[in-house]
């Protein structure tokens, strides 16, 4: 099996289509087409079931996929390990992060990243801390910054970032504004104003009032902090949120969270094994602990 082989593959998978998989490659269609049925021959099996106006995987192909992406993965991290020993840090570092993440300016922490190594090509991702694991497991993002999703596993390790409460958000005038504090209990009539149900604060609250038994209402589903925020300024809905946020939009009220002990906000960097973690990353994580 040549590396060529899935490289093509992983091209063809991810575009869904053979013509912009070429181009993207830099490979006549012809070619790759070829080489897909090589790799296809060589399997023994149909990786895509190709119409004239789509192209998806087999079963075959999405068994072969996830295992495709961690061996170029690894390829790439052993050719840029070289370089490391060589003295250079060479490569691609891709980076998936939550919004406004706990214990880290990504800003500041990629500028000080390409002061240090001008040569490597710096790609960031934003996305739900569930989609940023499932990324970092399958070698498609060297390292995120997101919510502590689930333990370490064979693919997945987490280093801890930060923890802190989560904080009720509601309009100045709102009747809870001057209460002081919340319980979950007190909220079951209210409506919400939150994120989609893989972001890192969606699930802290989400598991909070499980914990209580109440069930809430999620009224307004958003996926960029400001978005709330102007929703919750509005006095369209409360919000509950990690207690930083508050820091974005002062004029509003930020209330704690009482007898909540699951509301708490947790975040790590999630990496692939200690062996698979690319020196580009490593790095990345020498300046976020030493403060860069």
């Amino acid at each position: 099996m040549e590396l060529r082989h899935l490289q093509h593959f992983v091209a063809v998978a991810e575009d869904r289509h053979f013509t912009r998989a070429a181009d993207r490659l830099m490979v006549s269609q012809s070619g790759l087409s070829a080489s897909i049925r090589a790799l296809e021959r060589e399997l023994q099996a149909p990786l895509f079931v190709r119409t004239t106006r789509r192209v998806t995987l087999t079963e075959a192909g999405r068994a072969l996929l996830g295992e495709a992406e961690r061996i170029l993965a690894q390829v790439r991290a052993a050719h840029e390990a070289v370089a490391a020993v060589q003295g250079v840090l060479r490569g691609t570092l891709a980076l998936g992060t939550e919004q406004c993440i706990a214990g880290v300016y990504a800003a500041g922490l990629l500028a000080a990243f390409r002061r240090r190594h001008p040569d490597v090509e710096i790609r960031l991702r934003q996305s739900g801390s569930l989609d940023l694991a499932e990324e970092v497991a399958a070698g498609r993002l060297d390292l995120a910054f997101a919510y502590r999703t689930r333990a370490d596993s064979d693919r997945l390790r987490s280093v801890p970032l930060a923890a802190e409460p989560m904080s009720l958000l509601c309009h100045p005038e709102h009747p809870l504004a001057t209460a002081g504090q919340v319980a979950p209990e007190d909220l079951a009539d209210e409506v919400f104003v939150d994120f989609h149900p893989d972001w890192g604060p969606r699930r802290a609250t989400d598991a909070a009032f499980a914990a209580a038994g109440v069930v809430r209402t999620v009224a307004l589903e958003v996926n960029d902090v400001h978005s709330l925020l102007d929703l919750v300024d509005e006095n369209l809905g409360v919000a509950a949120v990690p207690r930083h946020f508050r820091r974005k939009r002062e004029a509003l009220a930020a209330l704690p969270v009482k007898g909540a002990d699951e509301a708490v906000y947790e975040t790590v960097a999630l990496l692939p094994p200690v062996q698979a973690t690319s020196p580009a990353a490593r790095a990345l994580m020498t300046l976020l602990q030493s403060g860069h």
